[in-house]
């Protein structure tokens, strides 16, 4: 048994006492318990981040050691992409809303969601919530990931992450092992290439039907529906050995060997097919980006390649010139992409209705962006004096005219929906603007936004304002968790 010095950020400290034999979750437990807050995670002096599946033994952990608990202290929202809102609260339990047959009846493991729950996951119908002792819980539609009856046992500890296809789930373990379920098709069962998954993955990555796995030898694995990338049998060889990072549209995959070269794989047309670019992919790619049919990689002198759907913006010729040097961020919607330069200037291209045609507000974008968001139809740029510029689509929030002069300055956040925007401003105060089901109009709730909004979420269809009391303001497809009245008692913290 050691002591060691565990400490808040307010500075109250405390002695507790561990086994070396006991995993470091327990240790966690023991810091909630004696400060009565929800310890969340342990960080050592220079703030690297412990696992809590780790023994405490080979953490090297020794008497009088000190550490630093790191508390919740504001409820994070999640989202089933389409449907449904997770919240989880300040002291580890979860409370659920929007249409249940996605997720927001989550009343069969409430007993198991009412503390300790770190994060959750979701895929299109189903959540599965990660609690401090690497178990998982999981809910919503049973064959798309909401039941893990059949793989429960092994969903008990030690898992250090989670990742989806629309219809299924992914888990990784400790020991880089691989634990799967859901839509058999989509990535659900795993069991064609389970024997390269009993150790050793490092990350998993997926696309909307697929998953690839890097190990620890730089090799990959995949699985799942094999047209959209389950299936790398072409680009084996070239996946052995060295793949540093693995991006994915909706389709395809694409990996980056430590040479900057690329290889893909996937639905040819959707960008699984780099033939027509490979002499500009043989290295010196930091990075790539996609919209849901194309992707975009970013070489070290910041000139861009593209490849995939021509009309959705793999054909670049129109603004290569504009392209062939620094560009410092790329974004998309599903249809276009908008490169942010060094001097802040933009350069758009793919359809021209959902976003590849800027010429509108071009002179509003020769500079001083500094980010830019989006969603399916739309982008909206925030510069550097906090005001906003938006085109795209005119319905789904790429029109901001009705509300431009409250996007003149001080926006500190932009969140969307499929088919709006919201923002936060730096009083706390939000403003919305798109299709007005999904979330473009919060007349109904707005006097509850006026003030002290701190964080927003969305999901496709709904937002939901987290503010500086523990309420929550939620708004759009009622049926979608725009209506969170059947669980605001739940909410208040």
């Amino acid at each position: 048994m050691i002591a060691v010095q565990v400490s808040l950020p307010s500075g109250a400290t405390a002695e507790l006492q561990v086994d070396r034999a006991d995993h470091l979750s327990d240790l966690v437990a023991k810091a909630r318990q004696a400060f009565g807050r929800h310890v969340v995670a342990m960080c050592t002096r220079t703030g690297h981040r412990l696992e809590q599946v780790a023994l405490v033994a080979d953490l090297g952990l020794r008497h009088e050691d000190v550490l630093t608990a790191v508390v919740m202290k504001q409820m994070v929202i999640y989202a089933a992409r389409k449907y449904a809102f997770a919240a989880v609260k300040s002291d580890g339990s979860v409370v659920t809303w929007g249409d249940a047959e996605y997720g927001s009846d989550s009343s069969a493991v409430q007993a198991q969601l009412q503390g300790d729950v770190q994060q959750i996951y979701s895929n299109l119908y189903a959540f599965a919530a990660l609690k401090s002792d690497g178990s998982v819980v999981t809910w919503g539609q049973a064959e798309h990931g909401g039941d893990s009856s059949a793989v429960q046992a092994q969903l008990q500890g030690d898992v250090q992450q989670i990742c989806s296809t629309g219809d299924a789930f992914a888990a990784v373990k400790s020991d880089g092992s691989v634990v799967t379920w859901g839509y058999a098709e989509y990535g659900g069962d795993s069991s064609a290439v389970q024997t390269q998954l009993q150790g050793d993955v490092q990350q998993i990555y997926s696309n909307h039907y697929a998953f690839a796995a890097l190990k620890s030898d730089s090799s990959v694995v995949t699985w799942g529906q094999a047209e959209h990338g389950g299936d790398s049998s072409a680009v084996q060889a070239q996946l052995q050995g060295d793949v540093q990072q693995i991006y994915s549209n909706h389709y395809a995959f694409a990996a980056v060997n430590s040479d900057g070269s690329v290889v893909t794989w996937g639905r040819a047309e959707n960008g699984g097919d780099n033939s027509a670019v490979q002499a500009q992919l043989q290295g010196d790619v930091q990075q790539i980006h996609s919209a849901g049919d194309v992707f975009a990689a970013v070489k070290s002198d910041s000139s861009v390649v593209t490849w995939g759907q021509a009309e959705h913006g793999g054909d670049s010729s129109a603004v290569q010139a504009q392209l062939q040097g620094d560009v410092q961020q790329i974004c998309s919607t599903d249809y276009a992409f908008a490169a942010v330069k060094s001097d802040g200037s933009v350069v758009t291209w793919g359809d021209a209705e959902h976003g590849g045609d800027s010429s509108a507000v071009q002179t509003q974008l020769q500079g001083d962006v500094q980010q830019i968001y989006s969603k399916v139809g739309a982008f909206a740029a925030l510069k550097s004096d906090g005001s906003v510029v938006t085109w795209g689509q005119a319905e789904h929030g790429g029109d901001s005219s009705a509300v431009q002069t409250q996007l003149q300055g001080d926006v500190q956040q932009i969140c969307s929906t499929e088919y709006a925007f919201a923002v936060v401003n730096s009083d706390g105060s939000v403003t919305t603007w798109g299709c007005a089901e999904y979330g473009g109009d919060s007349s109904a709730v707005q006097a509850q936004l006026q003030v002290d909004v701190q964080q927003i979420y969305s999901n496709h269809y709904a937002i939901a304002a987290v503010k500086s009391d523990g309420s929550v303001v939620t708004w759009g497809q009622a049926a979608c968790g725009g209506d969170s009245s059947a669980v605001q008692a739940l909410l208040k913290q």
